[in-house]
């Protein structure tokens, strides 16, 4: 079970003339790209309180340019031991056992254990599914809708006894389009009843966008960290903004922010297999301080922390939301 008060959260205050909203990391990258023998980067990947530490899953992409997501551990959430191999699943149909790829997973504690979505290459990106209850035994339980989808993120509990779970439509490629939409489940394995949430706008975001972390409840709705996409005259930039979902309607938004939040702008986010990317996949919260720590990946290549609080968020989408 993951606790409300979180008093091991990685942490770093703000610093003295710093005027955003949120504020990075002073020893980013936290995970490099060669952290493993075998990792040409490590980036994209997720993270929960585990234990009297924390565990991870995280994007690996080996020296032959492989695709997979590895296990890891760290005491303080902040320098991390990440497998060699990738997470070996137990599944009831082998053939689901052949994929093409594993990427930029999400993993959240629903009810009794651990869930974990990515993209899963199966004729297509689409959204895998699988869970553990204890990061030792990996259970594939399905893949969650048909290709081609991708950032698929579940909600921490069900919601009008459904499972809910953000994704957004894609195509075969770097798709160049892409709104969030919102799939609904009784059982995990049968998705229906979707509903639209939210799509693109000018400026930061005008390309595409996609659910980053698991939302964080708030009494005024869920908090939802994404990315959005712009294209520019040198390709794709990607940065994160904020959004509040209702909280027993969450396809119905409460409030966006205008500005992003954090964009490309420090060399390890400018410089790498992917140039000017910023890519949210986990947040951690507690809600005793406020503190939010939220893991991101840097240019496609390596792992990078930032910070801020709740209330700094709020008076955020207070002060600049769009609707």
């Amino acid at each position: 079970m993951i606790p409300d008060s979180l008093p091991n959260i990685p942490w770093e205050e703000k610093p003295m003339h710093c005027r955003d909203v949120i504020w990075r990391y002073s020893r980013n990258p936290i995970i490099p790209r060669d952290l493993l023998l075998s990792s040409n980067s490590i980036f994209n990947s997720a993270v929960v309180p585990f234990d009297d530490g924390f565990a991870g899953v995280f994007r690996c992409d080996n020296k032959k340019r492989e695709m997979n997501i590895h296990r890891g551990f760290s005491r303080d959430g902040i320098t991390w031991q990440i497998d060699e191999e990738p997470i070996e699943w137990i599944t009831a149909d082998p053939g689901l056992n052949h994929f093409e790829y594993r990427y930029d997973p999400r993993v959240v504690w629903l009810e009794d254990r651990y869930y974990i979505t990515w993209c899963n290459g199966y004729h297509g990106p689409t959204i895998g599914i699988g869970y553990t209850y204890d990061f030792q035994v990996f259970h594939f339980l399905e893949n969650g809708l048909l290709p081609f989808n991708r950032n698929g993120v579940l909600f921490p509990r069900r919601i009008n006894d459904r499972y809910l779970m953000l994704n957004r439509p894609s195509d075969n490629g770097h798709t160049p389009f892409g709104d969030i939409f919102l799939s609904q489940s009784l059982d995990m394995i049968h998705w229906g009843e979707h509903r639209f949430v939210m799509g693109t706008k000018n400026g930061w975001q005008n390309t595409k966008i996609g659910a980053g972390p698991v939302p964080i409840e708030t009494p005024e709705g869920w908090l939802l960290f994404y990315h959005g996409v712009l294209t520019s005259c040198n390709g794709f930039v990607y940065s994160f903004g904020a959004a509040l979902l209702d909280l027993d309607q969450p396809w119905r938004v409460v409030r966006r922010g205008s500005p992003y939040l954090l964009s490309p702008q420090k060399d390890y986010e400018c410089v790498g297999d992917v140039p000017n990317v910023t890519f949210p996949c986990a947040a951690l919260y507690d809600q005793p301080t406020g503190r939010i720590a939220i893991y991101y990946g840097g240019a496609d290549t390596v792992t990078a922390l930032a910070f801020t609080t709740l209330d700094d968020i709020r008076t955020f989408l207070h002060e600049h939301s769009d609707g």
